[in-house]
């Protein structure tokens, strides 16, 4: 990291900036080291992963505790010069009030944003009603600019991810939250070209960001031409660092053999950069 490391507004105002052109990829860390190392590469920003995160600590996506989601969003923080996305799930209330009280604690950890998610968490109705999911973005919207105003607010529509993969109530929900406050519009689960240009076209000018969490067909100048403005990656770095892990445990367990240790990284190498880092 730098000798002298951007302040949490530096952050946020290079973050503001990134959202102005172009089109950059905003990986997801699980902790501090895959926070460092993703920075090394020179990524741009980072946003956390609460399956990543959740993984990381024994437990299932959306399992982990306000206070657990917020003691991580300040490790993070404080593990990298990047500015940092938090995915901050429902916002762990499910009134406007609760809503409000939560994403006021994220923005004192120092994200540079967080997103806000309109799934209820209940199969049976599994998201919320639009005019309950805007006053949620809106009291989301109320209490970063009663903080200073410098975090964005990500709205997301859940649909593709509930299994109600409505393309016009997915972009009449993005709508809807970009007039409530929203910043950047998110709809992780759409896939296609079709879909996709849809979408940014529904909310321009707004951003939009782009879940890519699987062996897509589609690069970044694929991406880049479909207007979109950034892509995360969602858990897919954790999964693939736990698939690794239990491909070479299972191979330890079932067969005795240690084959699947050839591709791990040396451990002198990682204390080298760890060292430095």
């Amino acid at each position: 990291m730098a000798d002298t490391r951007p302040s949490i507004a530096d952050k946020r105002r290079a973050f503001h900036k990134l959202h102005e052109t172009g089109c950059f990829v905003i990986p997801n860390p699980w902790d501090a080291g895959s926070a460092r190392y993703l920075q090394s590469l020179g990524f741009k920003a980072l946003a956390t992963t609460s399956s990543g995160c959740a993984w990381s600590q024994g437990r299932s996506d959306g399992a982990l505790s306000r206070d657990m989601v917020l003691a991580h969003l300040q490790t993070i923080v404080a593990a990298t010069d990047l500015p940092v996305n938090a995915d901050f799930e429902r916002g762990f209330a499910d009134d406007a009030a609760g809503v409000a009280q939560s994403v006021r604690l994220a923005v004192e950890t120092g994200v540079a944003a967080l997103s806000i998610e309109d799934s209820t968490g209940d199969a049976a109705q599994p998201l919320f009603e639009l005019g309950i999911a805007v006053e949620r973005i809106r009291a989301a919207r109320r209490a970063i600019d009663k903080a200073g105003g410098d975090a964005l607010l990500v709205g997301r529509a859940e649909c593709f991810l509930v299994q109600r993969p409505d393309l016009d109530e997915t972009i009449g929900r993005l709508r809807a939250y970009a007039n409530a406050g929203a910043d950047c519009l998110y709809a992780p689960g759409i896939r296609t070209r079709e879909q996709i240009a849809a979408v940014v076209a529904g909310v321009a000018p707004k951003p939009v960001n782009l879940l890519v969490g699987w062996a897509s067909e589609f690069d970044m100048q694929d991406i880049a031409a479909l207007g979109v403005r950034r892509v995360s990656v969602g858990g897919a770095l954790a999964r693939s660092a736990w698939g690794g892990f239990m491909r070479a445990a299972r191979m330890v367990a079932d067969h005795g053999t240690f084959g699947g240790f050839a591709d791990a990284a040396s451990g002198s190498d990682l204390d080298a950069f760890f060292g430095n880092a």
